[in-house]
């Protein structure tokens, strides 16, 4: 095996990432090397690939270079002196939170929100390159009827279950409004057709992504950029007067808030995934919350390792088709094209797949086509 590779490298606090031959990550004992199938953009990814104030204040330009990505899927080609679990050939996916283990979350099973969380592509080098490295620990073995471009979007899919599901599973046979029309958004409308939500509302902006949205299940069609249909007194009429038994804020606007909380019925869950773009934001919290008796639910990553269970289970099963999700792809080398149009707006993407090998990425236009 060469000793250099190519990656995707943020090198400098400015717009955009560089193609370069970087050297191949030296693994630790207990660490895998991975390489590189399929390999997808976040809109984490995004941010720092612009180098927004958050982008600054948590990573810091100090840390530059550093390679891009966390959302993958890809072989292991090489395993450390202390793994057990994992071996040479395993076909796997990587949880992106990589937890401490000492702390009160991860000794409580809140791994997921461990107190000193590594995050890969963040906090260490991602997988926006032929080779990754992974701890074992987050190691997730796919099922190979899985192809690598649903692999590879395995994380943020998790993001959806999650949100759908909530702690307690309990979505058959209820409403539900989805505000937001991105990716996760749309996986959620599928997680919540596939489950057993019986009437969907998606809220959203762009026709592309709503267009996606009603392929994914989506029984009602909101423009939150529109005027011409009251979106409250929409989703009351066609709840019985009752308001949604569950609420995902994907977009975390003002307006995203204001109308969850408002189209939220009593006793009903609000799950909040959207990230505000000020915070501290008011909500209405008498009326939205305390009067309502609501249930407000935090999403910040996924359950280790019980939403992976289920998330490869529909997808291997066939249950959960996301294809009309995965918009674009293209060759790694390409990865400027994917960012340019992650960031067009209006939007007409939704999640875009890279491959660093010319012959993967050829067998995935031909299954997509």
């Amino acid at each position: 095996m060469s000793e250099k590779m190519q990656a995707v490298v943020k090198t400098q606090p400015a717009l955009g990432a560089e193609w370069l031959s970087v050297d191949l990550p030296r693994i630790s004992p207990d660490q895998v090397l991975v390489k590189v199938k399929a390999t997808s953009i976040c809109g984490t990814d995004v941010h720092i690939y612009k180098w927004d104030p958050w982008s600054d204040g948590r990573i810091g330009r100090e840390n530059l270079p550093q390679i891009l990505g966390h959302e993958v899927a890809g072989e292991v080609v090489e395993v450390g002196n202390q793994v057990r679990t994992v071996k040479v050939g395993d076909y796997i996916s990587a949880e992106t939170h990589i937890p401490c283990r000492r702390c009160i979350q991860c000794l409580t099973g809140q791994e997921h929100i461990c107190a000193n969380l590594s995050i890969l592509g963040v906090d260490c080098d991602g997988a926006f390159a032929e080779y990754f490295a992974i701890p074992e620990s987050v190691c997730w073995l796919n099922d190979k009827a899985i192809p690598p471009e649903f692999a590879s979007v395995q994380e943020p899919l998790g993001n959806a279950t999650y949100a759908v599901l909530g702690e307690d599973n309990d979505v058959a046979g209820k409403s539900m409004a989805i505000i937001g029309d991105g990716p996760i958004a749309l996986f959620s409308v599928g997680v919540a057709r596939v489950c057993g939500v019986t009437n969907i509302f998606l809220v959203g902006k762009y026709d592309f992504n709503m267009d996606i949205g009603k392929r994914m299940g989506a029984d009602h069609l909101l423009y939150a950029n529109r005027d011409d249909v009251d979106r409250i007194q929409y989703i009351m009429d066609h709840t019985y007067g009752y308001g949604a038994d569950i609420v995902l804020d994907m977009a975390g606007s003002p307006q995203a808030l204001d109308e969850g909380f408002k189209v939220l019925r009593k006793g009903g869950r609000f799950t909040a995934f959207g990230v505000a773009s000020v915070s501290p934001t008011p909500i209405d919290y008498n009326n939205g919350i305390v009067f309502k008796g609501a249930q407000v639910h935090g999403i910040n990553g996924r359950r280790m390792f019980d939403t992976w269970f289920r998330v490869r289970n529909m997808l291997a099963s066939g249950r959960l088709n996301i294809a009309p999700v995965i918009s674009h792809l293209y060759s790694l080398k390409e990865y400027e094209r994917g960012f340019e149009v992650m960031m067009e707006r209006p939007r007409k993407s939704a999640k875009v797949v890279l491959f660093p090998d010319r012959g993967e990425y050829e067998k995935a236009k031909a299954r997509m086509s």
